[in-house]
């Protein structure tokens, strides 16, 4: 408890110190709304800022369980087949690089309006962490161990199970966190073309000039990378714990 307090003390001095420069109108409102007058608008705005969050955080975590599964199964298939990864890998890279907003409008041609466009746009954007770190982890083992495993005759899925998983264990918890962000972004990208959520409550806000809707919207967006980022620690932690062997701290 005691090292998230400096971040709380950080916290509370630049929300004290912006509501004074706002006050003393040395900022206008109209740019950067007050931490109060953000408060005011989270209370007024309850129940659409509860709606959008359960909305936005549900597509999201829809997106990055499929990235998780998707991105997984694919960095094992490629890390068995050396073919398959120069042929496909480089498509995946694709994805990486081009803008999501930009294959948004496209999604909503596919999917439609509404959650299925969301979720894949949130897919799309956090998938290819997964395969990476994934892929990277199951090809760092080290030649000697796998000779050991293949002296006892170990079959692929005994290999794979017991020797590679547990080894790519450091960099699937990082590809994890990673994608973990990114698919929030993904989720709010899909939103902004797709509609519901906070992504279309940050949209219509822009149009009636209500930056502190967009605050108040921005807050709860880092909440929920928090919540999601929190109990993937969690998890982490958890697993340390009961299979000290499994893996080393990062």
């Amino acid at each position: 408890m005691k090292r998230f307090i400096p971040a709380l003390g950080f916290f509370l001095l630049v929300t004290s110190v912006l509501q004074i420069l706002v006050k003393q109108n040395i900022i206008a409102e109209s740019l950067v709304p007050a931490p109060e007058t953000v408060v005011k608008t989270l209370i007024e705005l309850k129940s659409d800022y509860v709606t959008s969050f359960s909305q936005t955080l549900w597509n999201t975590l829809m997106g990055w369980f499929l990235s998780i599964l998707f991105g997984t199964i694919l960095a094992v298939v490629f890390s068995l087949s050396d073919l398959l990864k120069r042929a496909v890998l480089p498509f995946a890279v694709f994805f990486q690089t081009v803008p999501i907003i930009a294959v948004a409008p496209l999604l909503v041609i596919y999917f439609g309006f509404g959650a299925p466009t969301v979720i894949a746009s949130s897919f799309i954007v956090s998938i290819f962490p997964i395969i990476a770190n994934t892929l990277m982890g199951l090809e760092s083992v080290q030649a000697n161990q796998l000779d050991l495993f293949k002296i006892y005759h170990a079959n692929a899925w005994q290999i794979l199970w017991k020797l590679k998983l547990p080894a790519a264990y450091s960099y699937i918890y990082s590809g994890l966190k990673i994608s973990a962000g990114l698919s929030i972004i993904g989720a709010i990208a899909g939103e902004f073309v797709a509609g519901g959520g906070l992504g279309s409550m940050i949209d219509s806000a822009r149009t009636q000039q209500r930056v502190d809707i967009v605050f108040g919207a921005l807050i709860l967006l880092s909440v929920m990378g928090l919540l999601i980022i929190g109990a993937l620690t969690l998890a982490h932690r958890l697993i340390q714990k009961r299979r000290p062997y499994f893996t080393g701290d990062l």
